[in-house]
């Protein structure tokens, strides 16, 4: 059993070109764009590992899938990743989006690996009272439901598609310098 910790949760402040992380860091965005019931985020990351992230916020699905761009040798144990989708409650107005993370996420990489992680945290904050069975089952339909469409579909993006989704991706980024210590 891990420590169990609270849901992560995340804001998007349209009009202010801001995202707040789950630490409270406000991040300045560069971009947005909603069309089909998502939102896209662009902004620059001081991470030591990436430099840039880009995600799409999908309500009706419980996914919000990212790309991070990672620096030059920094994949670490995620080398080869293509994206990285987390199993999340999205709620929304017009100008401010929230996430709260449902703990599992799932992992794609070049050349059609995939992987599923962090089911143990699931299982570890509904334990600790962190979230209800109901949230829990929740997360794990969602997972279920990414996990089937992805075998029927081929990946995440084709399954997407399938489903009025269409995500696109910034051909070309600027990383952001990693936080100096």
């Amino acid at each position: 059993m891990s420590a169990a910790h609270p849901p992560k949760t995340e804001s998007f402040d349209i009009a202010g070109l801001s995202n707040t992380d789950p630490k409270g860091f406000i991040r300045r965005v560069d971009q947005w764009h909603q069309h089909d019931g998502m939102l896209y985020m662009a902004r620059p990351a001081d991470h030591p590992r990436f430099g840039y992230l880009e995600s799409w916020l999908i309500p009706p699905l419980d996914l919000r899938v990212n790309r991070f761009h990672f620096r030059d040798g920094e994949g670490g144990r995620f080398a080869g990743q293509d994206l990285y989708v987390d199993i999340a409650l999205i709620d929304r107005d017009d100008l401010q989006w929230r996430t709260i993370d449902l703990y599992v996420d799932l992992v794609t990489y070049a050349g059609g690996r995939w992987e599923v992680l962090d089911l143990e945290e699931l299982g570890d904050a509904l334990l600790a009272g962190h979230i209800d069975a109901t949230t829990a089952a929740r997360a794990l339909e969602s997972s279920q439901r990414l996990i089937n469409g992805m075998l029927d579909q081929g990946g995440v993006d084709g399954w997407l598609t399938t489903r009025g989704f269409h995500l696109s991706w910034a051909d070309e980024v600027t990383l952001a310098a990693p936080e100096s210590t």
